[in-house]
């Protein structure tokens, strides 16, 4: 059987991995040699491995993570593509994510940070229909998507009258884990149907703007409005409000119109 084997030099050699690729696979109970000689501690490979060294080589090539790998290497094929797939989903939204900051870097570069015209007033108290999601920051897109064809729906079906615009309601920390509400202005009265739960916005100081453009350049606007509040010696409340007065349905992502309003107190520092 030794006589069969290979020894792990040459086993990285024909998977084009280095030995301490193999050693650290190996530690892992990814990749476990088929024998390993008491006395020397030598290391064996069987050729029937190197499909498997070679599939982890290339999975670490896209940098997914070993314990990925690991689950792929152990699935059926069916449990295998689905794990892929979820892996190829990620990976498409990282690129998307970092598209866009590719933009907003490009927008900086050439014009530096835009001008914005923050303004200071009064916001009336509102009363929404909203319902509620958990998400991490960069899920937020897809969060909103999935809330808004909760609502909607159900507000038509109960025959709920509802007024224009979208609302989203955001803590002012965007923390790993953060909940969000998206809603809608309903009547003083209504009962909301099952599902639906109403938030009655406090009327009172606001600091405010206006953002035109894609949702990923939103933080160049509340970078704007963040830096006025401050520099009044303000203090921001939540929830921070945005409220979509023209949306995706409507017009380009260049012609997008959000409003950005962030209630704000005397601070006691």
């Amino acid at each position: 059987m030794h006589d069969e084997l290979l020894t792990i030099g040459r086993f990285a050699r024909l998977c084009r991995l280095s030995v301490k690729q193999l050693r650290h696979y190996g530690d892992l109970g990814l990749l476990a040699p088929v024998r390993v000689d008491p006395a020397s501690g030598y290391r064996y490979y069987g050729a029937e491995q190197a499909r498997d060294a070679l599939t982890i080589a290339l999975l670490r090539e896209m940098d997914l993570p070993l314990a990925v790998i690991a689950r792929a290497l152990a699935a059926g094929p069916e449990q295998r593509a689905g794990i892929l797939r979820d892996e190829r989903d990620r990976l498409a939204e990282r690129i998307s994510r970092d598209q866009a900051r590719l933009e907003l870097l490009d927008r900086l570069a050439e014009g530096g940070l835009p001008g914005y015209e923050v303004t200071f007033g009064r916001e009336p108290e509102r009363r929404l229909a909203v319902v509620r999601t958990v998400c991490a920051p960069a899920g937020i897109g897809a969060a909103f998507a999935e809330c808004v064809g909760r609502l909607l729906p159900v507000l038509g079906r109960a025959g709920t009258a509802w007024e224009p615009p979208l609302w989203g309601l955001y803590p002012l920390d965007l923390e790993e884990r953060l909940e969000i509400a998206i809603g809608v202005q309903v009547r003083t009265g209504d009962v909301p149907p099952p599902g639906v739960e109403v938030e009655v916005l406090p009327g009172g100081p606001v600091a405010e703007t206006t953002h035109i453009g894609p949702y990923a350049q939103l933080p160049l606007a509340y970078n704007a409005l963040f830096a006025a509040v401050h520099e009044r010696g303000l203090r921001p409340r939540t929830p921070v409000r945005e409220a979509y007065l023209v949306g995706p349905a409507e017009a380009p992502q260049e012609e997008l119109m959000t409003r950005l309003i962030i209630p704000v107190e005397e601070s006691t520092a």
